[in-house]
This record gives C-alpha cells, structure tokens and sequence, in this order.
C-alpha cells in the first residue's frame, strides 16, 4: 500500500459530500458486512430456526431439490446405459464422446441467454417449473431415438434445459434465503444432487438388472417420474433481487425511509460479464469450476467404459457402483453444513483455503483410485473423492455468488457453467480421449491429478483476495446507497466524481487509488510526468479502461463499468493525443463519424460540422482534404471540433499541445475556453505546466499513478517538491 498522500488546496476548508460518503463508508463497512452474513459469530441457528426466523419457508428449497434430483436422471440413465445405447445404434465409444460434448455445448450456449432473459425479466421460478417439464419430455424422447441423428438433437435439447438450471437455480436459492442460512442451503440443494445420483444409477440396475427392462424402457419410466415431480414445483416463485443483501446494506445505511437518489444505469448483459471478471475471486472461484467440470463431464463417460474393461461390471454393476458414491456426499454435506455456515461468516479466506483443500484432496484420491487393485479400495478413494467435489461446488457456489452484487447472480452462475461444461468439460475431453488412445482408460484418468492439483494451488490464493472483495462489494453498496440519501437530502454533487481508482494493464498496476472530481462547466488540468497515468486516467474515465477497483460517477451515477460508447451516449467525450483524427478519411466525413452519437438526427449533425468550419475557418478550406494530410494543428483543430458536433456535458483533452507552435496553441486553447464557456466541463491533460496553469483555476498533479495535488492552479506553482524548474519555466507570466 502506498504512503503518499494528497495535498489539498488550502482553500478548502469544508469537506466535500464525496469525502462525506467515504467517511460513512468507512464507519458503516463493519455493519454492512454483519447485514450480508459476515458477522464472525461462532454459533449459528439450526436450519429450522432460521427458517422459523426469516419467515421464508422450506418450500422453494424442497421444490428446487426435487427438480436437481430428477434433472439427474437423463444424464447419469445416458453414462451408465452408454455401453448398451453405443451397441444398440451403432455408435462407437467416440462417437459416444463426441455426443456427450454437443452437449456440453447446449449447456455452454443456453446459460448466457438464460441469464440475459432473468436481467431483463426475471421471472425465475417460472423458468424453472417450464424447465422441469421440458426436460421431461426429452428423458420420454431418449428411450424413442432410433438413431445417432435422434440421439443428438434430444442430448442437445437436454442440454440446453441442463444450462438453464445453472443460470437459475443457484442464483434463486441465494435470493430466496438469508445469508447465515446459504452455505445449508446449497448444502441441501447439493444433498438432494447427490439423492439423485443415488436414485439414477439404483433405478437403472433395478429396472435393467432385476426386471429386464431394456435401455429405452429405462428412459420411459424415468421420463415419467421426472413428469412427476415437474408438477411438484410449479408454485415456485421469483423473490425478486437483494432482498436479503442490497434491502439489508440500504436499511442499514439509510433506515427504513424511502429516498430518491440518482438515476441507476443498468448495465448491459456483456457490461456485466466484463465487470465480473474484473473480480480477482472470482476469477480464481471459476478456474475451480473448470477443473470441477473436467472431473465431473468427461470423466463420467470414460469411467464407465473403465469400469466394464478393467473390472467387467455390466449395466447393474455400474449402476450399483455409482450408487455407493453419492452416500458419501451425503454424509459430508450432512458434516459440513453448519460448521461451513459458521466458518464462511466468521471467516471467508479460511472457507476458501478449506475449499482448496477438498479440490486438492479430491484430485489426488481419484485418479489414484484407478491404480488400487482390489474393488473395494476404488470404491472407497472413489468415494472420498466423490464428497470432496460435492463440497467444492457448495462452497465454490457461496463464495462466487456472495462477493458480488445480487443482480448479477444470474450472469455468475452462467460463467461458471460456461467454466464447468466448456472450458473444463470439453479440456477434459481433449485431454482424457488423447491420453485414452495413447496409454488407455486408466492412464487417462490418472493425468487429471495434475490440472487438479493445479488449480487447487490457484484456488489457495483467492484466501488473500476474498475479503478485499467482500470489502468492495460492501463499500459500493454503501456508496450508492449514502449518495442517494445525499441527493434527497439537496447536496451537491460533482459531475464527475472518480473514487478510490486502481487500473492495470495486465499484471503492472498504474493508477493506484486515484480520487479525481469536475463539477458542472468547470474546466481542470490534469499535470504530470510522462507516465504518471494521466492519459490512462482518461482510459478509465471514457470507459476505454476498466478499473480493478474504484467508482466513477456521473451526475452521482454509477458508470463504472458502463461501455465507451454509452458513456458517449450520457455526454462524456475524449480527443485522444496524437490519435483524434482518422487519416483516411476526409475532413467533413471525420466530422459525420464524430456525429454518430445524434443517431438518425441528421440536421444535428450538419448544424454542428457548419459550427466547426465556422470556428476553424482552414478546416472549411479543407473539407475534402484527407485528414492524413493536414499539419498537426489543424488535426487537433480537427478533433476540437467534435465538441461543436457532439456537444458533450465532459470533453477530455489529451495533450493539446504535443508538437505544436505556440501560435497554433494559443488558437487551440482560445477553442476550448469558448467550450467551457458554452458550459461543458473540461479536463486538459498536459506536461506542460505554463500552456496548463495560464489556461485553468483548478490542477490536479499525479506521480507515479497517485494523485499528489488537488486545488488551485496558482497554489501549485508554490510546490517545489512537484514542479521541476523545466516545468516552471514561464508558468508565472500566464498568471501576469
């Protein structure tokens, strides 16, 4: 952490409303985190007092828990039957393979448009009793396919519904439960996964092996049990978003009355999904995801075949065999369920390191599995296994969802399906079918311990990063909610108000904690060294540049992560240095490109190019001219005039006056103060300090990434420590 602090103009004298919200930030962040589960109590209640307690019900957990335990019957009926199905249409053991990753490829494409439908609509509970009944219908469809083609288009529908599951259920437990009630909860919903894996494998060796039923006799059966339980879930219900984590943090900040705060921009689906990826947890929480797939897509259908090759069990023996595996999920979520819930609130990075171990425990049981020479010692390392990964999805699922706002949820769980199906189920695929044809079954099972072992060293380092994330989630939460109180209240805020800013360009951190703020039609200057971060400053600003951490706001709204062109959109626009014009076009079609933002507004358009040939009369002699082949001056003329086209409320300036004559600069900044004055708010990024401090009263200095001035211009110049005698050179005559 850095220790160079900010000076402050001697002039302010009064803290600003932003330095207001950072100081209730700072005072409310404990009571936030306690509002969300964190409260580090040792003792929880027991599932039945909680739910006493909240008001809320078993019914949402008990319909949910039903629907994962049938939605396991098509898949696991297809890897257990997978012997029998390959010899009855004629499809090969790769074949076979190459279906199963159509449908992983359904689960892949299905979660992002489910999550797109609940941001826009919600309506989970709906999507998951439709849901239901779709998959239903498909087990019924498996048992009728006569060929590959069939086989196909049922596993890609069944797929599909597979996705949708990912992108709602979780997200819909998370939403309908308190947060000291979650961790049993999943546990639970997990619990009634591995029931099912219990149900799949004994119903197939039951109805196979005691009464003869054929494979697509198999699927008809389930298909109508599964119909069953469809009916059981058709009065779940969407909670709405939050209730239990934005409704608690905003009653804490702001009490129980009702406020009227800045305008809240949604963010589109991709804005989101870029967001969350931002989040270092997260990142790590989905690396996990992807080795849990390539154990638990892939590894289904070879285990299999290993099994009838290595050991010769047929269709119930199989069966049995994965029955056997689920129980010892049982018992680990019936062992970790409270002590989970008390170690995540009382302390999430040990949560995290406890999960590294079960992945890391679970990726070396199982492959050395394959090497024991007697049944019994696979069945038990099998087994061990087995409960491990049941744990890791549990806490994998807690954590993921719970360090990042509650509407995005939905967009989180689909990542990780996409992580879990894609990344790790067709990895795996790649990875075990060429080891399988190289060195056999076993073999290829036994080189998952090194991705595994792998990720679990990955997943070891988000125990530094998770309350860092919490910590984030909460002070945004906090933010909002305070700034919407302040804005009731009638206080002022800037225009533009950047908090607490940390950018990097991959691993190499440039802006660190960067407080930056413009108030309506004020015009500033932002000075520095070359690379101090300025220009990166207005990367973030204009949205070409995604923060790590931070807020930027707009009239008090968030736009943090809102993309380049919307922000445009809400009246913020950048000249790049050196880079505002595009050479291959002509003058007056630069001026039309800049116009794009006025839609189909045309006569904006021209009204505003007859404006900027007005101004920069050379430019009119030059409309046709490319602008490749202008001086530099009258490309910078050139970029100029998009604020006369684009009308911006923020127009930020880099480096106005890199390579030109003085004469150029002084026409260039006489442009810009007419700008301002026309009331849009300017920031002027220069080295050089004379050209910056004759032109503005209000000066930023940044070095090395941090903000190390904020206030008067003419205060600067008395700040040896900052200045160098080649940037003071001529600065006081701007002030004669």
């Amino acid at each position: 952490m850095s220790t160079k602090t900010t000076t402050k103009s001697n002039s302010k004298t009064t803290a600003s409303p932003l330095e207001d919200v950072e100081a209730v930030r700072e005072r409310m962040r404990g009571v936030a985190r306690a509002a969300l589960g964190l409260h580090g109590k040792e003792k929880t209640p027991s599932l039945r007092d909680g739910m006493r307690a909240s008001g809320v019900g078993w019914y949402p957990l008990i319909a949910l828990s039903v629907l994962v335990i049938v939605d396991e019957l098509q898949g696991y009926a297809f890897y257990v039957l997978g012997p029998e199905i390959s010899g009855s249409l004629g499809i090969g053991k790769g074949a076979l393979a190459g279906l199963s990753t159509l449908k992983i490829l359904a689960i892949t494409l299905a979660t992002l448009p489910t999550a797109a439908y609940i941001q826009r609509y919600g309506r989970r509970g709906l999507i998951s009793s439709v849901n239901a009944f779709a998959w239903s219908a498909l087990t019924l469809f498996t048992g009728l396919v006569a060929g590959a083609l069939g086989l196909a288009g049922v596993l890609l529908a069944d797929g599909a519904t597979t996705g949708t599951v990912r992108s709602t259920h979780t997200p819909l437990l998370m939403d309908s439960y308190p947060p000291e009630m979650r961790v049993r909860a999943l546990s639970v919903y997990r619990g009634a996964d591995a029931v099912g894996n219990v149900l799949a494998p004994l119903g197939v060796a039951g109805l196979t092996a005691l009464l003869g039923f054929t494979w697509r006799g198999v699927f008809l059966i389930l298909g109508a049990t599964s119909l069953l339980a469809a009916f059981a879930a058709v009065r779940l219900r969407d909670p709405g978003v939050g209730k239990w984590d934005t409704g608690q943090v905003r009653a804490a900040v702001a009490g129980e009355e009702e406020v009227i705060g800045p305008e809240v921009i949604k963010l589109g689906f991709f804005e989101v999904v870029r967001r969350l990826l931002l989040i270092p947890t997260v990142r790590r929480m989905l690396t996990a995801s992807a080795v849990l797939g390539m154990f638990l897509v892939p590894l289904n259908t070879f285990f299999f075949f290993f099994l009838e090759e290595r050991w010769g069990l047929g269709p119930g023996g199989r069966g049995a065999f994965f029955a056997v595996m689920p129980i010892f999920a049982m018992a680990a979520f019936a062992a970790f369920g409270r002590r989970g819930e008390a170690l995540f609130q009382r302390d999430p990075a040990g949560f995290v390191r406890v999960s590294a171990v079960l992945l890391g425990v679970g990726a070396v049981l199982l492959p050395l599995g394959v090497y024991m020479p007697f049944l019994g010692l696979l069945v038990l390392l099998f087994g061990i296994s087995s409960a491990c990964f049941s744990l890791l999805a549990v806490s994998v699922t807690m954590v993921l969802l719970s360090v990042i706002p509650a509407a995005t949820r939905p967009h989180a769980a689909a990542l990780a399906g996409i992580f879990t199906a894609a990344v790790g189920g067709f990895g795996g695929i790649l990875l075990l079918s060429g080891v399988e044809q190289a060195l056999g079954a076993t073999a290829a099972i036994g080189t998952l311990i090194i991705p595994g072992v792998a990720s679990a060293a990955v997943l070891w380092t988000a125990a530094r990063t998770v309350d860092d994330d919490f910590d984030r989630m909460v002070d945004e939460l906090v933010e909002e909610e305070e700034l919407r109180v302040l804005r009731a209240q009638g206080a002022h805020l800037p225009l533009l108000a950047c908090r607490g800013i940390d950018f990097s360009y991959g691993r190499l951190q440039v802006l660190f904690g960067v407080d930056f703020a413009v108030d309506q039609g004020e015009m500033v200057a932002l000075l520095g060294t070359n690379g101090a971060g300025k220009s990166t400053l207005l990367r973030v600003i204009s949205g070409v540049g995604l923060p790590t951490r931070g807020t930027i706001r707009l009239d008090g709204s968030d736009v943090t992560y809102l993309d380049a062109e919307r922000r445009v959109e809400r009246g913020v626009t950048q000249i790049p240095g050196g880079k505002a014009v595009f050479g291959p076009m002509s003058v007056v079609d630069n001026m039309r490109v800049y116009g794009f933002s006025h839609g189909r507004n045309r006569g904006a358009v021209e009204r505003g190019i007859d404006e900027s040939f007005e101004r920069f009369p050379r430019l009119a002699e030059r409309r046709d001219q490319l602008a490749s082949t202008l001086s530099g001056g009258e490309q910078q003329m050139l970029g100029l005039s998009k604020a006369f086209i684009v009308q911006p409320r923020l127009l930020l300036i880099d480096e106005l006056s890199l390579g030109l004559a003085p004469k150029v600069v002084s026409e260039l900044l006489e442009m810009v103060r007419i700008i301002n004055a026309g009331g849009t708010a300017v920031v002027l990024v220069e080295q050089s300090v004379n050209i910056a401090l004759a032109t503005v009263n209000h000066a930023y200095f940044m070095e090395k990434g941090e903000i190390r001035f904020d206030g008067r211009a003419r205060d600067l110049l008395g700040r040896d420590d900052l200045l160098r005698s080649v940037f003071l050179e001529g600065a006081s005559k701007g002030f004669e």
